[in-house]
């Protein structure tokens, strides 16, 4: 077996093993010492450990460490435990470890469909229960829509972006290809992806992709909701889908993109150790929260511009980057929500975390943040005003869409090495992803 198959292997594994998981945990309330049962009250003279898991590099790794020994200052009974990953999937495959072994972090993030898929399993703390230690009233309905089941609010979002098109200026500056000005089609983004690769030399291609940033995005240019239609059913036929794998593979073919392998090795590295964080490419999809982290080692100046589009729709919507959210079998569901509040709702420690993961939806932390904001951030931030101009509004991901990075990674390997056709590999893309919603 080769190391690319044993990593899809180990994949499928242990989404199969989180969504017996979390059915456990639905059904029986086992874990971390049984469901969360509120108290009535934060008791100050208890002596409480929190665990806390996210995702991110080291940067953020930093900013949290300062957020939370604020916290700790000013819950001197409280001790939180740090546990960072590098990547999203790493952290979904050990909190499945987690939840199985009964040692699930208090709090952590999640994103994509995971909040509804947690919560469908009852793994997640119902927010109502522990309102006064974290408040939810200041946060616009639409930005509460992926962690909400059955109108039961099981996370709260840590700031919104939207996904935009990276451009290294210095990259096509050397080149001598024209920047976008976002009225870019398709077409233009091909020939402009090919035109770098040719002309910028030292290896630098046009394009850094990782189909998860972006996959969504396109669908919508065609699909009013894009992906999902608002049951949670499957919106978009294989054609379109069979579009965007061919448009890799015309990419590949001419140069814009490079060998396989390469795309294939980047899936899920942080920001700053992509091609294009490297300044390796010229041009990479990102959600517009992320712009600080893939421009510190660009080596130029970065700027985010609208995705290409062929039709009348930019397809892009304003989402919640991620959650925080609380685990139902925590034995401290105050402790854990003060510190969610910490982190979303107090001014100081908003301070520190400004735009890392996204601008903030509460009105109040984002009037502390505005004035403080990077030129990055300010940039990511002016895109996202933008974008609410032209965007469109998307229905959360369902549970089932849960499979969606690992499918459409998968499949886009079995095209471009060759092993199937891009029509038989999206008709496969859209069997597995019905079959999901279904079996949710």
């Amino acid at each position: 077996m080769t190391r690319n198959a044993r990593t899809i292997a180990t994949r499928v594994a242990m989404g199969t093993t989180l969504a017996a998981t979390l059915a456990l945990v639905g059904c029986s309330g086992t874990g971390t010492g049984g469901a969360a049962t509120p108290t009535g009250g934060f008791d100050p003279a208890e002596k409480v450990e929190l665990h806390i898991a996210w995702w991110g590099n080291d940067e953020r790794a930093a900013i949290m460490a300062e957020a939370i020994d604020m916290f700790e200052e000013e819950y001197p009974n409280i001790t939180v435990v740090e546990e960072p990953v590098g990547a999203p999937d790493d952290l979904f495959n050990r909190l499945a470890t987690d939840f199985a072994s009964g040692t699930a972090p208090d709090v952590f993030a999640l994103g994509g469909a995971k909040p509804q898929e947690y919560g469908d399993a009852g793994a997640l703390l119902d927010l109502s229960t522990v309102s006064e230690e974290l408040p939810t009233d200041a946060y616009p309905d639409f930005t509460l829509t992926n962690a909400t089941v059955d109108d039961t609010l099981y996370g709260l979002p840590t700031g919104g972006n939207a996904i935009g098109l990276l451009v290294n200026k210095a990259v096509f500056e050397k080149a001598g290809v024209d920047l976008p000005d976002g009225s870019w089609t398709w077409d233009d983004f091909i020939d402009a992806a090919n035109e770098i690769t040719a002309k910028a030399g030292d290896g630098v291609v046009g394009l850094d992709l990782r189909i998860q940033d972006i996959l969504g995005t396109y669908v919508a240019q065609y699909v009013d909701t894009g992906i999902y239609d608002w049951d949670g059913d499957l919106a978009v036929d294989a054609d379109t889908i069979q579009d965007w794998y061919e448009m890799e593979q015309q990419l590949v073919a001419d140069g814009g993109l490079p060998d396989p392998s390469v795309i294939v090795e980047h899936w899920n590295v942080t920001p700053d150790q992509t091609l294009f964080g490297t300044g390796k490419a010229g041009m990479t999809f990102s959600y517009s929260n992320q712009i600080g982290s893939y421009a510190g080692g660009a080596g130029g100046d970065v700027e985010i511009v609208t995705p290409p589009t062929s039709t009348k729709s930019s397809g892009v919507a304003v989402l919640p980057s991620q959650f925080w959210s609380i685990a139902a079998t925590t034995k401290h569901p105050e402790a854990s929500a003060l510190l969610v509040d910490w982190l979303l709702n107090q001014p100081e420690p908003a301070k520190v975390i400004l735009a890392n993961r996204g601008l903030p939806f509460n009105p109040e932390t984002l009037a502390v943040v505005k004035p403080l904001l990077t030129p990055a951030d300010t940039q990511a931030a002016e895109y996202l005003e933008s974008v609410l101009d032209v965007g469109v509004v998307a229905p959360p991901q369902p549970a089932g869409g849960s499979i969606l990075n690992e499918l459409s990674q998968r499949i886009e390997s079995d095209i471009l090495f060759g092993s199937t056709s891009a029509a038989d590999g999206a008709q496969q893309w859209v069997d597995e992803l019905t079959t999901s919603l279904a079996n949710d």
